[in-house]
């Protein structure tokens, strides 16, 4: 009777033993599972960061791309080209209007290189073209000696004229436009720094950065620049 009231008692150490042992499976496992979830997880934010990176770095290189070699993204800082462009507005002009054998043509809206300070950019539409005689007569535009005046549906008023020292209306202005540069001139006239004020008078064609194309800012006025 003893020796199976102690076979007994074995056989329920044992199952305890085994319970135990069980036991401390089940929580190795656990614990592995929940290492595995907490890698499983810092991989994850890991991966998450570096694509973030991946995507900033990316929209970084190709905004550079875009704004170095296919637009100019500018603002209009003057009212020297209203009504055409306002005072404020934020526009885009393409680079590429002028490779690839284009040529600037007269009447576009350019942006270019202030040809007495370079760093700064400015806005002005082309009036004289290389190699032509600009004249100004009593506010309207002809070029070459004809005898019909250049459009100027695009003015924000009448031009005046200036005066001389002595107070005196200056009636001609004469300007001829050296090969490779062209004369520019703002809707604006008589609000406007442009060839007939500037001590370099005309814009070297590789100081064209592009042709204003569209108007982006603001959002009533988005649209098309002619």
């Amino acid at each position: 009777m003893s020796n199976e009231v102690n076979d007994t008692e074995n056989e329920v150490i044992q199952t305890a033993e085994q319970a135990d042992e069980t036991a401390a499976a089940a929580v190795d496992t656990q614990d592995t599972k929940d290492g595995e979830e907490k890698i499983d997880k810092k991989t994850y934010i890991i991966r998450e960061i570096i694509s973030w990176i991946q995507t900033i770095v990316f929209a970084v290189i190709f905004a550079f791309l875009i704004t170095t070699f296919i637009i100019v993204n500018a603002k209009v800082p003057s009212a020297s080209m209203e009504n055409t462009v306002m005072t404020g507005d934020r526009l885009i002009a393409n680079r590429l209007s002028y490779k690839f054998g284009g040529k600037p043509q007269r009447y576009d809206i350019v942006v270019f290189k202030y040809p007495d300070d370079e760093s700064k950019l400015f806005i002005k539409r082309i009036i004289g073209l290389p190699g032509e005689e600009v004249l100004i007569r009593d506010g309207l535009v002809y070029i070459d000696g004809s005898d019909e005046p250049l459009r100027s549906d695009f003015q924000h008023e009448a031009m005046d004229m200036p005066e001389d020292a002595n107070g005196n209306v200056v009636h001609e202005l004469h300007y001829t436009v050296p090969e490779g540069h062209y004369f520019m001139m703002g809707d604006n006239r008589n609000n406007s720094l442009d060839s007939r004020a500037w001590q370099n008078k005309y814009v070297a064609e590789d100081k064209i950065l592009g042709k204003a194309v569209f108007r982006y800012s603001p959002i009533k006025t988005a649209g098309v620049i002619k």
